[in-house]
């Protein structure tokens, strides 16, 4: 009879410094190869964390394990292959089977190279696809600090961008001037990049799209921008330190508003705060993009993506409310159709938009935390169009 998968050892492998769910089960970063094995033992389970000799030291100082490993010590009577992802591979294996095992649990970011050393040991891989991804949806405490300083900064880069382009002067054509040249996409994406790495944080492709390009809701943004159109910024920053992420998006407009950009605009915030109100533990995020969807058809939009030949008037939402954000900018759960119930400590975006090749595009974004009975919300930042 087959032991259950949860009973089995538990295999998660690669580069900490890549690999986020091996990373968030360590707490510790290299930039070489690494394995942890979880084997079952009275009373609970041991921790075996095999990694490059060089890093032993370290890690018994900082990493989550209990037994702190290198490949030689669970070299295979054929000896250790000369690549170090190998080796590797060829220790995890030969730690389970000195350890009795005949199969393991691993999860979704196990690669090739692991499988194949495990099956030519005789170990059969067990595919469970929410190990890892449970774990890091649920953020524990220092979590949700890390997420909250992260939203903070993130949030002074919005308002620094947000600000840049209010207050620039409009030249010939309706161009934005500042220091005597073009305000471009370009220019203010460069200003957010310096902004953060001051702070200790990175850019990972901000988005500053005026006008008909943010009407493609993913377009980056490039070339001038222009008074009297809506400019949507979105800032994913990265913490260096923690290397948890923030993600916020403001719309700005330099100049008069546009009626119709007003009109989205105030769909689009009761939409977010409609979404938000909604969101607790046990909610599926299909029930909070639900939420979202009825806010936007009740003010005359539409949701999905255009048809073919649609006028450049059709304005619609055409993505999911949300995602999830941690040690990457898009994590499990999504709020979206199909989206699973949400957990406490689940950290979630709540971006509604509205897109409009006519107008561009009008994004809101903020960041929460789901919590038993409601929602923390990490921001702080005016919604509005006008910055000045």
């Amino acid at each position: 009879m087959a032991v259950p998968v949860e009973f089995l050892p538990v295999l998660i492998a690669g580069v900490p410094a890549q690999n986020n769910t091996l990373y968030h089960r360590i707490r510790f970063c290299v930039g070489d190869p690494a394995a942890l094995l979880e084997l079952p033992k009275a009373g609970g389970r041991e921790r075996v964390l095999i990694l490059r000799d060089i890093e032993m030291a370290r890690a018994r100082q900082h990493a989550r394990a209990d037994r702190i490993a290198c490949p030689k010590d669970f070299a295979p009577a054929s000896g250790l292959s000369g690549d170090r992802e190998t080796a590797t591979a060829q220790a995890a294996a030969e730690c389970l089977r000195r350890a009795g095992a005949t199969a393991v649990r691993a999860d979704r970011t196990l690669a090739l190279s692991f499988v194949h050393e495990l099956r030519a040991a005789g170990i059969e891989v067990r595919y469970d696809a929410e190990l890892g991804v449970r774990e890091r949806r649920s953020k524990d405490e220092q979590e949700i600090q890390w997420l909250r300083e992260a939203q903070a900064v993130t949030e002074g880069a919005v308002r620094m961008a947000c600000e840049l382009i209010a207050q620039a002067t409009a030249g010939a054509e309706g161009v934005l001037k500042t220091s005597g040249a073009d305000l471009t996409s370009e220019r203010v994406k460069a200003a957010i990049d310096v902004w953060l790495l001051e702070r200790g944080y990175e850019s990972h492709g901000s988005i500053v799209a005026g006008g008909p390009q943010g009407a493609d809701c993913h377009h980056d943004g490039t070339g001038p921008l222009f008074t009297g159109q809506p400019v949507i910024v979105d800032i994913f920053s990265r913490c260096r330190a923690s290397r948890y992420y923030g993600d916020c998006t403001r719309t700005v407009v330099h100049g008069e508003i546009p009626a119709e950009a007003a009109r989205m605009h105030a769909a689009v915030i009761e939409a977010k705060a409609t979404a938000i109100a909604a969101v607790k533990a046990g909610v599926t995020g299909e029930a909070v993009h639900a939420a979202t969807s009825a806010v936007i058809e009740r003010h005359g939009h539409k949701m999905g993506l255009p048809p073919a030949g649609a006028p450049a008037s059709y304005c619609g939402m055409v993505h999911g409310t949300g995602h999830g954000v941690g040690l990457d900018v898009h994590e499990p759960p999504l709020l979206d159709k199909g989206g699973p119930p949400l957990v406490a400590g689940d950290c979630l975006t709540v971006e509604p938009g509205l897109y409009c090749k006519a107008v561009g595009g009008i994004r809101v974004e903020d960041m929460v935390i789901v919590t038993a009975s409601s929602s923390m919300n990490l921001n702080a930042l005016p919604e509005g169009l006008a910055w000045k």
